[in-house]
């Protein structure tokens, strides 16, 4: 057994916002605690959303802004451009990739996961969006005209596209639907939703998926084939200056189960977000948690990740309470805020309740019972939504409109 150069309080393996929150809640807690931050990355821990909205957007809002400034609020160390390699339970030791080996008393897994790339060549042109180092490459890609593809018609997606079109790109969006929107919002916000994109310039290209692409001094060739069963439609070339993909992430389980801990669709934790280990936590993009509200998920959205690292940060410092936050997550594009709690699917029934002319409140019924709750350009109602799942059983459709 190899032994370790120096021991932690708490070792916390990932350097992202859920880290930043656990680390923040340990110090409050223990300020004399010693943590250790190991992560990839080549900046310290910040704001993941501003990557894809306000840095785009706030003209006074800056990089430095974004840093969250962990070591200094936390006194906790920072290793950067390290990975954890591997972790043994019974010695309560971390196999680093700088070569030294450390010991830990707590380990939190903040790993995160791992964007979706789609095999295409490896170039500085071709981005899975994820990092503030894919935001700088993006940002320098951008703008004076130039031709940026944008594949996927989700969360990251549509705020990419919309940030990209407002600093004077031209943009392409590729997304498997025929219209934009569809597969989450009801027919009617979808339609109103993909206007917004139009409107503003965007180059919709509904209805396809990527099947392969090349990359030369041109640029980028993306080969784009039918979404659906019209096979005989044939490929379509996209020739771009730049592709970014915003595909959503694989959870970076990997760790964990070498570990020989519980995955399934991420590290399984229980209500204390501890993993079938009691001295090894799991919390943020990577963990599947027991919803006190809505049953078993993982979820990868920023307020989960802050909101699960401070409880865990609170727990392995000494607390005994349990997670018990439901999150909300949100979006804005264009003129558009929308937040949601719950499972948006558009295949589900649906009840729209306008508020006014751009304002309404969506409930996702799934056999007659409320599962997500969708508040479009409604603030102040997350609390309302989260009652409205929490007594979803004694709700009919009737019950619905004027709830919120």
């Amino acid at each position: 057994m190899t032994q370790p150069t120096a021991h932690y309080d708490h070792v916390l393996v990932g350097g992202g916002m859920t880290a930043d929150a656990a680390a923040t809640a340990i110090a409050e807690a223990t300020p004399d605690a010693t943590v250790l931050i190991v992560s990839p990355d080549v900046d310290p821990p910040y704001t993941r959303p501003a990557l894809s909205k306000k840095l785009w957007t706030d003209p006074d809002y800056t990089q430095a802004d974004n840093d969250l400034g962990t070591v200094e609020a936390t006194g906790a160390e920072l290793r950067l451009r390290t990975r954890v390699e591997s972790i043994d339970r019974d010695a309560r030791t971390a196999d680093l990739s700088d070569g030294t080996t450390v010991g830990w008393g707590s380990l939190l897994l903040a790993t995160g996961g791992t964007p979706t790339d789609l095999g295409l060549p490896e170039d500085d042109r071709v981005i899975a969006f994820r990092t503030a180092a894919d935001y700088r490459r993006l940002r320098a890609l951008s703008g004076e005209g130039r031709h940026v593809a944008v594949v996927g018609g989700s969360w990251i997606g549509t705020e990419l596209a919309a940030a990209l079109v407002q600093q004077g790109t031209r943009v392409s969006l590729v997304f498997p639907e025929d219209v934009l929107g569809a597969g989450v919002f009801p027919e009617e916000l979808a339609t109103s939703f993909a206007r917004r994109f139009e409107e503003a310039g965007v180059e919709l290209v509904g209805g396809h998926r990527v099947g392969g692409g090349t990359v030369d001094d041109e640029g980028v060739h993306l080969s784009l084939e039918p979404a659906g069963d019209d096979h005989d439609a044939g490929d379509e070339p996209l020739d771009a200056d730049a592709v970014v993909l915003g595909l959503g992430i694989t959870p970076a389980i990997e760790l964990a189960e070498a570990a020989g801990l519980a995955v399934d669709d991420g590290i399984v934790v229980d209500a204390t977000l501890r993993t079938d280990d009691p001295r090894v936590f799991a919390a943020g993009d990577v963990a599947s948690y027991p919803d006190p509200i809505l049953g078993r998920r993982r979820v990868e959205h920023v307020d989960n990740a802050k909101a699960q690292g401070a409880t865990v940060g609170r727990i392995m410092a000494g607390s005994d309470e349990r997670h018990e936050h439901t999150p909300y997550y949100y979006s804005k594009v264009f003129d558009l805020s929308y937040e949601a709690v719950g499972t948006l699917d558009a295949s589900l029934e649906t009840v729209v309740d306008r508020k006014g002319d751009d304002e309404a409140v969506a409930y996702y019924l799934d056999e007659g019972v409320v599962r997500g709750v969708l508040l479009w350009n409604v603030e102040g109602a997350r609390d309302a939504a989260r009652a409205v799942l929490a007594d979803a059983d004694r709700l009919t459709r009737e019950d619905l409109p004027g709830r919120i």
